[in-house]
């Protein structure tokens, strides 16, 4: 979108309090797009329908100022809604969607942003308020559905002269909590008569559409505990989230003034560099050994902007001293009991804490011990991809990848093996954006959050990351919106691997290892689709890779591509995916499925004994 004043956008990018003129003619729905824009909505994500006609309507009037983005199922404009704040497409996030069916689907994409903090505004359209209570076609109890995803702020728009002041309460709610708001909006109301401006009288509200200013710095008291209490440890360990994103030198400078290692929530990926020695990686279910080991052996932790929800990932109680820091002070001291709790945004407050620190010698011996770990916790990964698997061994997709992505690069993962292998191989670094559905878990995320992705920066090449399961779920049929904007895009690179194993792979190991059933085909094998063959049915480009000769040759390809391309890679399902701390109890529920009969027991005995070996390679240091 343009930035100039015609628009409504200023030169230092705030928003202008009325980006344009309403016309006399002006309709609720026409002052519902314009207010939305005071607050930096400018992409719609939705489908039509007759519930939103009025809003619709209104879109295509303003079409120079504000873009709706035809998804093929509500879910995606939920998701879509989600990562365009993750990726940066601007300030608030938000979905149009119609009434009965189209504000049912789009619930699993709102309640991702949801349980990722992500501000998002879902516009619902609504039965006309003359029907409402008769039983009418499509008639939900919308207000009782969206009472728990939007629970921050739910209203319906029974009057024209409420547009302003439920925008502004619904906007500012969003971005003040980090959460999903929801207007419910009656079909005959929006083809109402605006009301720009409310009667001076009582009953109605005159709102300011300014944002609210957010936390900054906690009282220098605490930092300075902080400090002291971080300052007084020998092995420091590190872990950042989300909140961390955008703060990228000051964790590199703190790490560095405490001789810390650094473990990352896969929502903070982007928050360090996977290049350097002192960073362990991913923590968690899928994270790394070396980031296992830190946490068990640290005597001091500082948590930054993440919420990850394993208590069996941090430190034993009582090991570590721990200080945590959040924008968002319920969050402090929930997962682990921290001493030091610091409310306020990630970047100032380390500054803060740095001029506290000082800037005394950082102890070396605690990072050599944490560099030898990760380097060869890293040749282990390395050596595992390039085992021979049958016919593909997916990691070796991932850590050819890793060494050829573009420094500009948009990562979109989606929920699955697709996880471990993005999470264990791909040494993000600055300047890169990668997310995925954090907290929810959700398959079918992918698809919609590389398309938000790529209209927030259609400059910039794209890779998504994507199991057979959920390019089932939604991918094949959102390959469709791919192909109806791709041309629009400054770089038409959108490249999609899909790990075709005909298994639904992360659930049929979550079997073995917890539950020690075999695999069950019922619920767990695919169909065998021609990914490659759909993409170049829409006009796309198509990859077949069924040899890991072809593995190198393929990535030089769709990475210089001139159109979207999807890799069709038949992978080994018998792949492990081996926790970090990989337990006895785990190994023998997954003998005990082999046993009775597990349908994919050669593959698992030729694969496992190498994943395991790896797993528990010895430490070096």
């Amino acid at each position: 979108m343009s930035a100039d004043s015609s628009d409504g956008w200023r030169g230092d990018g705030r928003v202008a309090a009325d980006p344009w003129p309403l016309p006399r003619d002006a309709t609720v729905a026409d002052h519902l797009v314009q207010r939305l824009a005071c607050w930096g909505v400018r992409r719609y994500f939705g489908y039509p329908g007759d519930g939103i006609n009025g809003m619709t309507s209104a879109l295509q009037r303003t079409a120079e100022r504000a873009q709706f983005i035809q998804v093929r199922h509500e879910e995606t404009a939920g998701f879509a809604a989600s990562a365009h704040v993750k990726y940066g497409g601007g300030p608030l996030g938000c979905v149009l969607v119609t009434s009965g069916p189209g504000a049912i689907h789009a619930l699993n994409g709102l309640y991702d942003a949801k349980l990722d903090h992500q501000p998002v505004v879902a516009l619902v359209g609504h039965t006309a308020l003359t029907a409402e209570g008769g039983g009418y076609y499509q008639e939900v109890d919308l207000l009782a559905l969206y009472k728990d995803v939007a629970a921050a702020f739910l209203a319906q728009l029974d009057h024209p002269a409420q547009v302003r002041h439920l925008v502004d309460r619904a906007c500012r709610t969003a971005l003040a909590r980090r959460t999903v708001t929801a207007l419910v909006l009656p079909l005959d109301v929006q083809d109402s008569p605006a009301v720009p401006e409310p009667p001076y009288a009582h009953g109605y509200y005159h709102t300011s559409s300014v944002p609210s200013s957010g936390p900054t710095v906690p009282p220098a008291a605490e930092v300075r505990r902080a400090a002291e209490l971080l300052g007084g440890g020998e092995r420091v360990a590190m872990l950042v989230g989300q909140g961390a994103l955008g703060a990228e030198t000051e964790v590199r400078e703190v790490a560095h003034r405490l001789g810390a290692g650094v473990a990352t929530a896969l929502l903070g990926f982007t928050a360090v560099d996977h290049r350097e020695p002192w960073v362990t990686g991913a923590i968690g279910l899928l994270g790394t050994r070396p980031s296992w080991d830190m946490m068990r052996d640290c005597d001091r932790l500082l948590i930054v902007g993440s919420n990850m929800p394993y208590s069996e990932f941090y430190p034993p109680p009582g090991k570590a001293r721990a200080v945590q820091i959040d924008r968002d002070g319920t969050q402090l001291g929930l997962r682990y009991p921290t001493e030091v709790n610091l409310t306020g945004d990630a970047a100032p407050t380390l500054r803060a804490l740095l001029r506290e620190l000082g800037p005394g010698p950082a102890p070396t011996r605690w990072r050599e011990t944490i560099a030898a770990a990760t380097s060869s916790w890293r040749q282990a990964q390395r050596d595992l991809a390039g085992q021979s698997a049958d016919p593909v061994n997916p990691q070796l997709l991932f850590s050819t990848l890793s060494d050829r992505l573009p420094d500009d690069v948009l990562l979109a993962v989606d929920c699955g093996t697709t996880t471990a292998w993005y999470a264990r191989h791909l040494q993000v670094r600055p300047g890169m954006l990668a997310s995925l559905s954090g907290t929810l878990l959700s398959m079918g995320g992918a698809m919609p959050y590389a398309l938000s992705a790529k209209f927030a920066h259609p400059d910039r090449p794209l890779v998504a990351l994507i199991g057979d399961g959920a390019m089932q779920m939604n991918g094949v049929n959102e390959l469709i919106t791919v192909a109806k904007y791709w041309r629009s895009w400054a770089d038409p690179r959108f490249v999609v691997l899909v790990l075709n194993n005909r298994d639904l792979a992360f659930v049929s190991w979550e079997q073995r290892s917890s539950e020690g059933t075999p695999m069950f085909p019922d619920s767990q094998q695919l169909p065998d689709i021609g990914y490659h063959r759909w993409a170049e049915v829409l006009g796309l480009g198509g990859e077949l890779v069924d040899s890991p000769d072809q593995v190198p040759a393929v990535w030089e390809r769709v990475l210089s591509a001139d159109r979207p391309v999807v890799i069709n890679a038949l992978v080994d399902p018998a792949e492990l995916m081996l926790p970090p701390h990989f337990t006895a109890d785990q190994a023998r529920r997954t003998a005990a499925a082999m046993l009775r009969g597990d349908t994919d027991w050669a593959g698992i005995v030729r694969r496992g004994l190498p994943a395991t070996v790896a797993a528990f390679r010895p430490r070096r240091g």
